[in-house]
């Protein structure tokens, strides 16, 4: 398994909002190349994976042009090939996908413990779409692995939010504990009317100490590893003192996408660049 540990010495002093020389750049993924991507560093999740989600992810739907990854949702039907009628499963029991979209992740390929992650971006938030920018640890089962959602966007009562996350275990398997903050939509709108149509800058700034997430510079949210300790079923350590792997994906629909917009489709999730840093 692989840890950042490729050491460069570029630095990027205008997205970062700190001086270039406070960190280097051990890790990035600048989607230059057209075509499929890297397969070096991204894996691909398959079919239904989680949260009741209409989408079935396939590969097809990443692809690098114009120096963008392009995550792209499409209405179009696919066969489950584990379908089984009248299974308790809805990962077994849908018949079909109607729509498809793509997951990608680095785990096993590029993983970091402590730095600054940072991802500029433009997301679609039509009815269904949910965005995310996250992490994860591979070193146990979630929750208890630890969740980091550097960025998701979905409707809360009815109003499209972005949200900045952090969770980990607690004493029964799959309980979750969360420190989440959100802002409506419409904060940033009044802010900037072409707020979405833009592109915007996702931070994760990680230490020993704290977890702060940031867009386009703001805090969002700041969660201090004193906090961050699992229950009994994670044996009450601390997954964000271990390694994490990042995930990019545009779910559609599911427990918190909402009803999906059909005629908003294709749905282009746009992401100009990944970059990982380490303080010097």
């Amino acid at each position: 398994m692989k840890v950042f540990v490729l050491a460069l010495t570029l630095a990027f002093a205008g997205t970062t909002g700190v001086l270039a020389d406070d960190w280097e750049l051990v890790w990035s993924d600048e989607f230059d190349n057209d075509g499929r991507p890297d397969t070096t560093v991204w894996n691909f999740e398959r079919g239904f994976v989680r949260n009741e989600e209409d989408q079935w992810y396939q590969s097809d739907n990443a692809y690098v042009k114009d120096g963008m990854l392009v995550i792209e949702g499409r209405k179009e039907r696919v066969k489950n090939p584990r379908y089984v009628k009248d299974s308790r499963s809805w990962q077994l029991n849908r018949e079909y996908a109607e729509y498809t979209s793509a997951s990608l992740n680095t785990a096993g390929k590029r993983e970091f413990l402590y730095g600054r992650l940072e991802v500029r971006a433009r997301i679609p938030v039509g009815g269904g779409a949910w965005p995310a920018i996250w992490t994860l640890g591979s070193r146990q089962e979630w929750p208890s692995c630890g969740e980091i959602d550097v960025m998701e966007c979905y409707p809360i009562d009815g109003e499209q939010h972005i949200l900045a996350n952090v969770a980990w275990g607690r004493d029964n398997r799959f309980d979750s504990e969360w420190r989440t903050k959100t802002k409506p939509l419409d904060y940033f709108l009044a802010k900037d009317k072409d707020w979405a149509d833009k592109f915007h800058v996702w931070r994760m700034d990680w230490d020993e100490n704290f977890i702060c997430l940031y867009l386009d510079g703001e805090l969002l949210n700041r969660v201090p590893l004193t906090e961050t300790v699992n229950g009994a079923y994670g044996n009450h350590t601390n997954p964000f003192k271990q390694p994490q792997y990042v995930l990019l994906n545009l779910a559609l629909g599911g427990r918190n996408g909402g009803k999906i917009d059909g005629a908003a489709m294709p749905m282009k999730y746009e992401i100009d660049y990944v970059r990982v840093y380490k303080k010097k």
